[in-house]
């Protein structure tokens, strides 16, 4: 199978640097590189000059295309006759054999339309039947919860289907809290950033243009909409790290926005009349979410993020009740 990588990056030059070595190092070699760069300096041409990729090709996006919805929609529309589309976050860095596990799924699938990989950084799993209400359990793995977690599962507020689907009233569980067992699991939603899809998807989808800029939920949004009409799979053996690259990401009161907002349209695509229930369990969920954010101004090492997130997310609730996103 022929494939392409997209790499949408804004101004993070070093981190580029660092996922494309990883890049080269593959046993599967993509057929080619699409660097999408949507930064207000030319310091990421400049690292790709001094550095030699195969296959790789570089775009400095005009303004109107700036962005990561419109960045992505910007490479695939430049992607030649490949099958698979693959996407990397610019601040990530693939095991050996992340390409190679990813096609395998597809030839191991037929069925499947995208192909997730599996971020290994981001929490301590380990083998165990037993399992307490600290511990978020699946197919035999244990990992401790968060505090945002276990206060929900007190109160009746969990998810109540598997990491990667969404629940009726939203705030599931992301694929991240899928084991790193090896096997591959169905889901609902991928993480845009470690993903992939057949080109024939983007024939009927592409990335909404509704997410500006940093683009909050916009793989949520995405991948919902493309599994409502097909299967969509993570492969926990295709390996990768997530360095979650500070450089380039929105001020904290506007992320805090975004989280309620952002959180609020992907579920409202999803689910367009939920039950009452439903709708209650969301705002609930989300002035819950809140209140446990403005604790860490107590606890944190970081108030002053913590207090302007919280804020954020208090001005993004009222602004969906008096100006809900369309």
């Amino acid at each position: 199978m022929r494939f392409a990588l997209i790499i949408c990056t804004y101004m993070r030059p070093v981190a580029l640097m660092t996922l494309l070595e990883s890049v080269r190092k593959q046993t599967l070699y993509p057929d080619e590189i699409l660097i999408i760069d949507g930064s207000s300096d030319d310091k990421t041409r400049d690292a790709l000059e001094k550095q030699s990729f195969p296959n790789v090709q570089y775009h400095k996006v005009p303004d109107e295309h700036r962005g990561l919805t419109r960045q992505r929609n910007y490479g695939i529309s430049r992607t030649s006759d490949v099958d698979v589309i693959c996407f990397l976050d610019d601040d990530t860095v693939l095991e050996r054999n992340y390409f190679e596990e990813l096609i395998k799924t597809y030839q191991q699938f037929p069925e499947a339309l995208g192909v997730g990989g599996y971020i290994t950084n981001e929490a301590q799993w380990e083998q165990s039947a037993e399992c307490t209400v600290k511990h978020f359990c699946f197919d035999g793995w244990r990992r401790s919860d968060g505090s945002r977690f276990i206060v929900r599962k007190k109160l009746g507020l969990d998810s109540n289907v598997p990491p990667g689907w969404m629940p009726e009233y939203s705030h599931g569980r992301s694929i991240g809290f899928l084991p790193p067992s090896g096997k591959t699991y169905q889901v609902q939603q991928l993480m845009g950033g470690v993903s992939s899809f057949r080109k024939s998807v983007f024939e009927k989808f592409s990335f909404s243009n509704y997410f500006e800029g940093y683009g909050l939920y916009e793989d949520a949004d995405f991948t919902l909409r493309v599994s409502s009409t097909g299967l969509l799979y993570v492969n926990t053996a295709a390996r990768l790290a997530h360095h979650h690259d500070e450089s380039g990401r929105p001020n904290h009161f506007k992320y805090g926005k975004m989280v309620v907002r952002n959180g609020w349209y992907v579920w409202r695509v999803k689910y367009p009349s939920p039950s009452w229930k439903a709708a209650m369990k969301w705002h609930t969920i989300t002035w819950l979410l809140t209140f446990i954010r403005f604790t860490n101004i107590l606890k944190s090492g970081q108030r002053e993020q913590a207090f302007t997130e919280s804020l954020g997310r208090v001005s993004g609730w009222f602004s969906i009740i008096f100006n809900p996103p369309r």
